[in-house]
């Protein structure tokens, strides 16, 4: 039944998991510092416990961006099986180290130790792409990391708030490692194989076509994406996104409980639907950038929308309408993140294409300040969310200029393409 299509289940369906869980654990966080016995059991119950929350992010972020600089060595030298494996393990003693903590400082020793565990997600997950995967059907492969990036946290939100009240913060870190334990790890250990070559499982037929090559595609020189300026109209642009998400993701739940005052029940539903907003966004982007060839136009409107979700937030007398509406806001970022992935691909080569996706990566690290930004100006003024909303409409209004710019390019792009395809119709077709 599934003879030909067994790359499905030994790579993309690992690799799902693998994004699915490992969300969980980067992003649980939010959830699990809404528990008071929590704040408590670290000691964040000072002036200055705002900033400091936020602080256990943004060092997690700046740990996972500079943790990309050797897993890339360490992938070229042992593999991205061998690299995952290594890596599913840190995860699990980060899990069970943080369930242990009894004082912040120990806690933030956790959270970097995680985030040098799972810097090795995307080279980790482009690695076995790249071998098991016919280049035509790239994109559906890359769709089942981007799936577990977004239904993870979706689906975990729920997880971690029926564990965090059935019995106690330390018991959603216990679930956590047993996840990987009971789940990743024998996945990439008796499912995968570095190249489908040494899988015993792949027939010969499936093996030719993930190695056939299209012989039609023609491939035209690309200067360096460093000289493309578009390129850093979207570097700024996935800078904005990192800064919106990040903060946005992090501080929704506390928001809608302690902004809102919102009951457990309902925060976790509205976190659980921003995140399956994200997934909305990045399935859409998909299907619209392949039809309209306008990505760049997908994006300034992810921001615009951005914007105004944001500013109906900080003006509606309504609690739910607010909370919504940061969801949809948070929501359209995870489109522009997909979106930036394409543009990666556009304006770089195969062999500088590494290069590029590093240096975009890098702009998770103003990403996770951004956490520590919204805390800090909560206990200045008094755990008022306000400043922090503002800040991020100025940030998303940023993102929305910066694509402005991108624009004109684009459709002369488009005008010329089509003028290219006219000119190849045969004659006789038009009489």
């Amino acid at each position: 039944m599934f003879r030909g299509q067994m790359r499905w289940i030994y790579i993309a369906m690992p690799i799902f998991f693998f994004w699915f869980f490992g969300q969980i654990d980067k992003l649980g966080i939010s959830v699990i510092q809404t528990d008071p016995e929590f704040l408590n059991s670290l000691g964040l119950t000072g002036p200055d416990k705002n900033a400091k929350i936020g602080f256990m992010t943004f060092i997690f972020t700046v740990a996972y961006a500079f943790s990309n600089l050797f897993w890339g060595f360490i992938i070229d030298k042992l593999g991205a099986r061998k690299t995952a494996i290594m890596g599913l393990s840190v995860w699990t003693l980060t899990m069970i180290l943080g369930a242990y903590a009894t004082s912040y400082e120990m806690f933030l020793v956790s959270r970097v130790i995680l985030g040098i565990g799972e810097g090795m997600m995307i080279p980790v997950s482009s690695k076995f792409i790249a071998n098991w995967f016919n280049r035509r059907e790239l994109g559906r492969a890359q769709a089942s990391w981007l799936a577990g990036n977004y239904l993870g946290p979706a689906l975990g939100a729920i997880i971690l708030s029926a564990v965090i009240a059935s019995m106690h913060w330390q018991a959603a870190f216990y679930a956590l490692a047993c996840f990987n334990l009971l789940i990743n790890i024998p996945m990439f250990v008796f499912l995968t194989r570095e190249t489908p070559e040494q899988h015993p499982g792949i027939h010969k037929d499936e093996l030719a076509y993930i190695r056939q090559s299209n012989s039609s595609e023609k491939v035209q020189a690309k200067p360096s994406f460093a000289q493309d300026h578009r390129y850093w109209i979207v570097w700024i642009g996935m800078l904005m996104a990192s800064f919106l998400f990040f903060g946005l993701s992090i501080w929704l739940p506390t928001y809608l409980v302690q902004g809102k005052q919102f009951a457990r029940e309902t925060m976790t539903a509205i976190t659980s639907l921003s995140w399956l907003f994200a997934l909305g966004f990045v399935v859409a982007c998909g299907f619209l950038s392949d039809k309209t060839k306008r990505p760049a136009l997908l994006a300034t409107i992810l921001f615009g929308l951005c914007t105004i979700s944001l500013t109906v937030a900080i003006f509606t007398p309504s609690a739910m309408l607010a909370g919504l509406c940061l969801g949809l806001a948070m929501g359209t970022q995870g489109g522009v993140f997909h979106l930036s992935n394409l543009f990666i691909v556009k304006y770089s080569t195969p062999e500088t294409a590494g290069r590029a996706a590093g240096l975009m990566g890098f702009t998770n690290i103003l990403g996770g300040f951004s956490s520590y930004i919204m805390g800090w100006l909560r206990d200045i003024s008094g755990g008022d969310f306000g400043p922090s909303i503002i800040m991020l409409i100025a940030a998303s209004a940023l993102g929305f200029v910066a694509y402005l710019f991108t624009l004109k390019k684009e459709a002369e792009e488009i005008r010329q393409s089509r003028a290219d395809a006219e000119e190849y119709i045969p004659k006789d077709a038009l009489a």
